[in-house]
């Protein structure tokens, strides 16, 4: 629908659209441009108040308005408003979903437009190093809520004219805006093509938990797919070394989280503490890390398996001291992963303060208790504070809680059916991470397959910089169709 050249039917249209008389951060004016009648329309809390007085009084400056009446709109716009964000739009929709995100309006009778004038602002708290994602070293900074910040952040570090960020918006009610960022020079062009038109297809009312929701809305995924099929990262230096390498980078408003297309395994075996270190250094702790996920998967399940159903040559390897039944034994091992599980949950949502101490000493105070009331072994204990041990040193804490449903899923599969179980189980699991479904259709284990031995080096070892800089992008074939 488009706009009327009377300004009071405009003014009755805002009214049937907005709740302009209901909602008091609704702001709405009557302005005289000399004689000719204006009607200024916005959002308090989204406008830079000190701007927009600014340019009321210069458009009502009497010097301003000696000719009386505004007779050309566009050369009014550009000769009188002394402000370098403005634009005309006679689309209804245009215009309220522009009042909504931030930007003001302002109608002018006798004119089928109306100026939009962006002097938004919005509330924002201070940059600072993500929690999840600290170095010993390197950059503090880290991405916040606001969408425009974020883009700055990685505009700041890569300076190249061929850095684009596509505009899209997602949500019939939220309308939330979402920015997809790329080289133009080294793109996938498919995979850009195929994000576009399904940012633009996405059927939702809003983004509820921001790039979450986006997430779960770009890739639809079975139950026994745990592991995440989107990486994503708060801190800007690594969207930005993902940027150079050809990835995607899609930026969500009110998120301080980026997703990284396209994803596969490896990418959460990374961490940016390699970078800051020397790089033999960082290659013996990439390594560890790659040697703590089957330690993290496979310790506990093997632990019951070899105590429960071959006792003699535990004890021979010195495995388990006390004799006890496979049922007993069973029973420990869940309660204490139970616990485990309880302890690292209540730690991080206990305040800063807490959260250490809590961690520690309830640590130590259950164990002890539980092994003098005869509730666990103190082998059971010891296996499992290696495992949890070996899961944190997992940079990805959505990777690794992929891995505890696994292993849960392991133990409780050994102690019902003991070996049988233990193979089957391990078979689920990794015929579960093999057809986990990633964005684009690419194979989630590349390079290992398709093999790609270059590629598969960068990734297990830690390159100099000069040999980290990739002279081509990596080809991973071409994209697929989602066949969910």
């Amino acid at each position: 629908m488009a706009l009327s050249t009377i300004l009071e039917e405009n003014i009755a249209e805002i009214e049937s659209r907005l709740p302009v008389h209901d909602s008091f951060d609704l702001m709405t004016r009557r302005l005289f441009l000399g004689e000719t009648k204006a009607f200024f329309l916005g959002v308090n809390g989204f406008c830079k108040t000190e701007i927009l007085q600014q340019i009321f009084s210069d458009l009502q400056n009497p010097m301003y308005t000696a000719d009386g009446q505004v007779e050309d709109i566009v050369r009014y716009m550009n000769g009188k408003i002394g402000y370098a964000q403005t634009s005309l739009s006679d689309s209804w929709d245009d215009i309220i979903r522009s009042v909504l995100s931030g930007p003001s309006v302002l109608f002018i009778d006798g004119f089928a437009q109306a100026v939009l004038i962006d002097v938004r602002t919005y509330p924002a708290r201070g940059i600072s190093e993500p929690d999840l994602e600290r170095v010993t070293k390197g950059s503090r900074d880290g991405f916040v809520e606001t969408l425009l910040f974020n883009a700055n952040l990685i505009r700041r570090r890569v300076r190249s004219p061929q850095l684009c960020f596509a505009m899209h918006s997602v949500g019939t009610k939220s309308r939330t805006d979402v920015a997809a960022a790329y080289l133009k020079d080294s793109v996938n062009k498919e995979l850009l093509e195929k994000l576009s038109h399904a940012l633009n297809s996405i059927q939702a009312d809003a983004l509820t938990v921001g790039s979450k929701s986006l997430e779960e809305l770009l890739l639809h995924k079975h139950w026994w797919h745990p592991l995440p099929s989107i990486q994503m990262t708060e801190r800007p230096d690594v969207a930005c070394s993902y940027l150079l390498e050809g990835h995607i980078l899609i930026l969500v408003d009110n998120s301080p989280l980026v997703l990284i297309l396209p994803c596969t395994i490896f990418q959460f075996t990374q961490s940016p503490e390699d970078y800051y270190k020397s790089p033999s250094v960082g290659t013996y702790f990439r390594l560890v890390r790659f040697f703590c996920i089957p330690v993290s998967l496979l310790l506990m399940p093997l632990f019951l398996l070899a105590a429960a159903y071959f006792p003699d040559f535990s004890r021979q390897l010195g495995l388990l001291a006390d004799e006890m039944t496979p049922q007993r034994l069973f029973f420990y091992v869940v309660g204490v992963e139970f616990l485990l599980d309880l302890f690292k949950y209540s730690s991080a949502l206990s305040s800063g303060k807490f959260s250490g101490s809590l961690s520690i000493v309830g640590g130590l105070l259950i164990g002890d208790i539980a092994v003098s009331l005869n509730w666990a072994s103190v082998e059971v204990l010891f296996y499992a504070a290696v495992t949890l041990l070996a899961s944190l040193s997992i940079t990805s804490t959505e990777f690794g809680d992929a891995l505890r449903l696994y292993r849960i899923f392991l133990i409780i599969a050994t102690g019902c059916f003991g070996l049988p179980g233990f193979l089957a189980s391990l078979a689920l699991v990794l015929l579960s991470a093999a057809t986990t479904p990633s964005f684009g259709g690419f194979s989630y284990f590349w390079p290992l397959f398709p093999f790609n031995a270059k590629a598969l080096g960068r990734l297990l070892f830690r390159s100099p910089t000069p040999k980290a800089q990739p002279s081509k992008i990596w080809n991973r074939g071409p994209v697929k169709e989602d066949k969910s």
